[in-house]
């Protein structure tokens, strides 16, 4: 039972974050209103296709800033699940003093590393504000 109740909620967690990704992409119209039937914004001849920076930066310092934000924000949503399986650890230890202590030290490290994560955030905000 428990090991469908993990798989249940990775279920759960995966198309929560990855819902608003499928909807972007499932409308891949950008304005144009020359179409056809097939989907293909301006598929003739006298149309020109150009391409747009994915990345929409300008410099190297801008490029590594918007990694370790992304890399931040995937590290605080893990700390945020480890807060949250703590949680469940310990609301279901039934009395057992080790699954509480168990649970205990989950959030105590989930604390830990949440408050690391915002320092660095806050450093490489810093950092990047006074590269520009």
């Amino acid at each position: 039972m428990k090991k469908y109740s993990f798989i249940f909620c990775f279920m759960f967690l995966f198309f929560i974050f990855t819902f608003p990704i499928i909807t972007k992409a499932a409308n891949p119209s950008n304005g144009n209103t020359n179409t056809q039937s097939t989907g293909l914004a301006c598929p003739g001849a006298n149309c020109t296709t150009s391409l747009t920076n994915p990345l929409s930066v300008n410099t190297p310092q801008a490029l590594i800033g918007k990694i370790i934000n992304a890399v931040l924000g995937v590290v605080g949503s893990l700390a945020l699940l480890m807060f949250v399986y703590g949680g469940l650890t310990w609301m279901t230890s039934s009395g057992s003093q080790e699954k509480i202590k168990k649970g205990r030290d989950i959030i105590v490290w989930s604390i830990i590393g949440l408050a690391i994560i915002f320092a660095s955030y806050g450093l490489v905000r810093i950092l990047l504000n006074t590269v520009k």
